[in-house]
């Protein structure tokens, strides 16, 4: 399979402001619509043009709405900066002509309308035509209100605030196949929310140890079935993940399976806990397999097999003898997402340097490519594999370690639902890659 450039939304300017800088990338359901959240608290979304779903397909995507929906904010009482960042967003099934997502921030969740006006009531009884309220003493008769055509805009509304559920920061939302409640998830707590019920919120798993020195792990992310209401998985600092049923237990303390894989005593090391730290997890559509991203690699885990992964897919081995350095410079610490194909073949996920690679299940091969503008700037559309080597002797077309910039790297991306379209985050900017027909 090759890849194309498609497009890519962003400015190119060198020096990049913290708030425009992407943190997370969602498509809908139905890949119709493409959301971005920064850390300036905003959110984008853009829609497919009509034209680019017919031969040939493109992936073009152009701005439909843009709001702010989180503010940076202060708790008094603990002194604390809760940053306007938006952590995750997730779309809702659409119930009617609106469109609905879930927006987070460390502390807040919302939840967003946004719609199309197309017509305007004009002739109200109460309000005059700029809008504001009549003198009822005024209003001697009465008449019925037209709907008149109006210039296409589109409207983001803010539905509901679900607040002061979390104490710590909040890593993740995933809503419920039921279409009436979601997860939220931080540190140690995962919250069970109904869409309806913003003064309430049930906490299904609590890791909280009463001595917090005897705290070992916490947990990075938190992830409903795609099927069945009832379950959802939840991985930790330590390298594991947890399935739990809800049918079980009020509070999933125990959890049902426990899915981690055998440490390797070759390679253990003083970062070995560290690199083990998922910090991303999702279910396959069909709801069979899951992925998981640590540091290192991507693996895929049977839900029926809980002993180890069936499939091990290494990112980036070739950082595995510069561990030390990235400990220093903290990039150890950085959080790559992952995610499916729409019929769960491929698996993509991010890299240092605006790498992100491919992995191809059924040929069971993985390229690297690079989010670039060179690309279009060389007048070429076809991405070309990336090889990276760590030996002193390297081939022509390698790169070597000591030249990829670690400041540069594809944290969040999201994969079409149902075409091999991906949307990459690249710092400020938003690259549109497509299969090549």
């Amino acid at each position: 399979m090759q890849w194309s450039f498609a497009q890519v939304k962003g400015t190119i300017d060198d020096e990049v402001t913290e708030a425009d800088i992407i943190s997370t990338v969602e498509f809908n359901q139905t890949g119709e619509l493409l959301a971005t959240g920064d850390k300036g608290g905003r959110v984008v979304i853009f829609q497919r043009e009509a034209t680019s779903k017919k031969p040939p397909y493109r992936a073009e995507y152009n701005v439909y709405s843009t709001f702010q929906s989180h503010e940076p904010e202060f708790d008094y009482l603990k002194s604390l900066e809760i940053e306007e960042k938006i952590n995750k967003i997730r779309w809702l099934k659409r119930p009617n002509s609106a469109h609905f997502l879930l927006s987070t921030n460390d502390k807040t969740i919302k939840l967003w309308k946004v719609a199309e006006r197309q017509f305007r009531a004009d002739g109200l009884n109460c309000y005059d035509e700029s809008g504001l309220p009549r003198d009822p003493r005024n209003i001697t008769k009465l008449h019925v209100p037209v709907l008149r055509p109006m210039e296409l805009t589109v409207e983001a509304s803010l539905k509901r605030v679900f607040a002061n559920a979390h104490t710590y920061h909040i890593n993740s939302i995933s809503c419920n196949s039921d279409d009436e409640t979601y997860l939220s998830a931080d540190d140690l707590r995962i919250n069970y929310w109904n869409l309806s019920r913003t003064d309430q919120s049930f906490n299904v798993v609590d890791i909280k140890p009463a001595n917090m020195e005897e705290l070992v792990e916490v947990i990075t992310c938190a992830e409903f079935h795609p099927r069945n209401c009832n379950v959802f998985i939840h991985s930790s600092s330590k390298g594991t993940l947890k399935l739990c049923d809800m049918r079980a237990a009020a509070l999933c303390d125990k959890h049902a399976k426990l899915f981690e894989e055998p440490e390797d005593v070759n390679n253990r090391s003083f970062f070995s806990e560290i690199i083990a730290s998922i910090s991303d997890v999702k279910f396959s559509h069909n709801g069979r397999y899951m992925i998981s991203r640590d540091y290192l690699t991507v693996k895929v885990w049977d839900l029926h097999m809980d002993s180890k992964p069936v499939e091990t897919y290494y990112v980036h081995e070739y950082l595995r003898n510069r561990l030390c350095s990235l400990y220093e410079n903290d990039c150890i610490f950085d959080k790559f997402e992952c995610c499916w194909s729409g019929d769960d073949s491929g698996i993509m996920t991010g890299s240092y340097n605006n790498f992100f690679r491919l992995f191809d299940r059924n040929s069971l091969r993985d390229n690297c490519f690079e989010a670039s503008r060179e690309v279009t700037l060389k007048g070429k559309s076809i991405l070309k594999p990336k090889h990276v080597s760590s030996s002193n002797r390297r081939k022509k077309d390698e790169i070597g370690v000591e030249s990829l910039d670690f400041n540069k790297k594809i944290l969040h991306a999201a994969w079409h639902p149902s075409e091999n379209i991906l949307a990459v985050a690249a710092t400020n900017n938003l690259y549109l890659f497509q299969e090549k027909r």
